[in-house]
């Protein structure tokens, strides 16, 4: 592995991501990260370094992401985040749940973006690609000092989680509202318990996730739930999506917004996978229902309008907008559009 020497520390500087994608293409995921380290948890941390923070993305409702870490513990089925792990040599199937980047350099490249005198703060989005908040974080807390370092340079954020550890920072979170404007979107597919252990191993309780949102907003930090996604034949019937949408209701979400799966290239391959060895009768229908990335555009619409009625049922005004665009051109969408209602 290459190493960095300074003056006057003797020990390597942490590799950057294209060092581990070069040691895992030539000796393994495990096998290549030699100074990683494998914790009781069952997954092996790398701490790498990073040359940027803030990552430009086109097409969305937002110019900018955050995410500090690169793989995921929460392990969830049909995340869209899966095919990433590619660019890294690892697998988009166990390797993204147990193979986890940690960028440990990143608050203090964060905080140099954030002071260059051609930012202008801007909405960014926190969290797209994996969780922030996922257990690793409760050691090298990178999303609480980022989420100061934003809060001093008054940048607007909208963070996506499924992490009930969002609440350890409510104060900052606060702090940020007043000088900017803060929004957090709690993902909550489902609070069906058979479904949720096992589309989402990795996640807390649904419940524990919906009781951080009401915490957060007594708190005075909007908060709202992604019910995202609506996994056809999981979660997809009006009896369970009545259930969720009424546990939202009841736990005082500021707002909810819903999308159907939707399954890119090495997702794609993963989510099959499982359900073919999980559920082989929906792996059947799924081969007919996703002949390409997205859902019929009228399933989709119908499972919206069903979404729609629960939610006025509820109280709970809808105030997104759907996943897919009008057009059937699945390439003009969104790659992160679980979180792609409307993004204030």
């Amino acid at each position: 592995m290459k190493v960095y020497p300074l003056l006057f520390d003797l020990t390597p500087q942490k590799p950057t991501t294209r060092d581990v994608a070069n040691q895992v293409k030539a000796h393994g995921a495990v096998e290549g990260l030699r100074d990683a380290a494998h914790l009781a948890d069952g997954a092996t941390y790398q701490e790498v370094t990073c040359r940027s923070a803030l990552n430009r993305v086109e097409g969305m409702p937002f110019r900018f992401t955050l995410n500090p870490y690169r793989g995921c513990k929460h392990g969830c089925h049909y995340c869209f985040a899966r095919r990433y792990h590619t660019q890294f040599e690892l697998g988009v199937g166990d390797e993204f749940s147990t193979v986890i980047l940690v960028k440990k350099n990143f608050v203090e490249v964060l905080k140099k973006e954030l002071d260059k005198p051609s930012w202008k703060p801007e909405e960014v989005a926190f969290g797209t690609a994996t969780d922030p908040y996922q257990p690793i974080e409760g050691h090298y807390k990178l999303t609480r000092r980022s989420l100061e370092a934003l809060a001093h340079a008054r940048t607007p954020v909208g963070l996506i989680t499924k992490g009930p550890m969002v609440v350890r920072d409510k104060d900052v979170l606060v702090e940020l509202g007043k000088r900017a404007r803060c929004t957090v979107y709690m993902s909550v597919p489902t609070v069906d318990e058979d479904v949720w252990r096992i589309l989402e191993p990795g996640t807390a309780h649904p419940l524990q996730r919906l009781r951080a949102v009401r915490e957060l907003n007594e708190a005075g930090v909007r908060a709202g739930v992604l019910m995202a996604p609506v996994v056809p034949g999981l979660t997809s019937q009006p009896a369970r999506l009545e259930r969720t949408i009424q546990a939202i209701a009841d736990h005082g979400a500021a707002f909810m917004g819903a999308n159907v799966l939707y399954l890119k290239d090495g997702t794609r391959t993963h989510f099959m996978g499982f359900l073919e060895k999980n559920f082989p009768g929906l792996f059947v229908r799924y081969q007919k229902l996703y002949s390409g990335a997205y859902a019929p555009k009228r399933y989709a619409n119908e499972v919206q309008a069903v979404v729609k009625l629960l939610q006025q049922r509820h109280g709970l005004n809808r105030r997104g907008k759907k996943e897919r665009p009008d057009d059937e051109d699945e390439d003009s969408s969104s790659e992160e559009s679980q979180s792609s209602f409307q993004w204030k």
